[in-house]
């Protein structure tokens, strides 16, 4: 899977590159052209295509494959009406029964104990500096912070959590996005970080707990406290698009794009 994946991306580069060549020189022909005809050009004209150019291959380069488009729009949709159904009456009770503090305490712990997840990515990532923030933050907060339900290595040391995960360090050795689809329950993702996905539960601890409806139990806690934090952004998100769907798949797509660059 990861060969073809290569391969496709191998192409679509290859593709790209002819792309951009052929502008260039289009663009380099009508310039000769008009050196001959009017002996000047004019900068001002030029630098406005340039700035076109420039906007065009950033909007290319936010685009994915969605060759599964009716199955991603029906679980966009399941998805939506869950949020809105379910998880976001769910979590305005567990915001009235829980104070700020303790509800961050446990943010906290969970972000404590995957660990594994950001440090081991950091390291095949070949990010020395983050796998050493990582480790002082976990050996920190797992001691002093009271098994991680505090983070004086952020609020003490300015040791700030790395966000890496198994999809980042595929696309950070070249690895393509593969197409888009959305999962039930989990929300956006695309083929290469799907496959990530799967491979930072082995270093996730939750997956270990048994039994399994014990551990899906404790996943969906996770999900409702951290929703507690964030309960308005979606409904700004989806306010403010023409069309949802693709504003939350470039949304997506962009930012998963901006963290394997950084």
């Amino acid at each position: 899977m990861l060969h073809s994946l290569k391969l496709l991306l191998l192409i679509l580069t290859l593709f790209l590159c002819s792309y951009i060549t052929s502008v260039f020189a289009s663009e380099s022909s009508l310039q000769a052209g008009s050196i001959i005809n009017n002996s000047t050009i004019d900068d001002d004209f030029a630098d406005e295509e340039l700035e076109l150019f420039d906007e065009e291959g950033d909007l290319e380069n936010n685009r994915i494959a969605d060759p599964i488009k009716y199955w991603n729009i029906g679980m966009y949709y399941f998805n939506d009406k869950l949020y809105f159904w379910g998880i976001k009456p769910l979590t305005k009770g567990y915001i009235a029964i829980t104070s700020k503090s303790i509800r961050s305490g446990v943010k906290n712990f969970f972000s404590n104990i995957t660990t594994p997840i950001r440090l081991v990515n950091c390291i095949l990532q070949l990010k020395i500096k983050n796998t050493g923030t990582e480790t002082a933050r976990f050996v920190i907060n797992s001691t002093i912070g009271i098994l991680g339900f505090a983070d004086p290595a952020k609020e003490y040391y300015g040791l700030e959590p790395k966000d890496e995960d198994l999809g980042q360090t595929f696309g950070f050795y070249g690895i393509g996005n593969g197409f888009y689809v959305v999962w039930p329950f989990l929300g956006p993702s695309s083929l290469r970080d799907s496959a990530g996905l799967l491979g930072d539960r082995f270093l996730n601890p939750v997956s270990y707990v048994k039994p399994w409806e014990a551990s899906i139990a404790i996943t969906g806690y996770k999900t409702v406290n951290n929703t507690s934090f964030k309960i308005g952004d979606y409904e700004s998100l989806k306010a403010a698009a023409l069309t949802p769907y693709e504003s939350l798949k470039d949304v997506y797509t962009q930012n998963r794009r901006k963290k394997i660059n950084e």
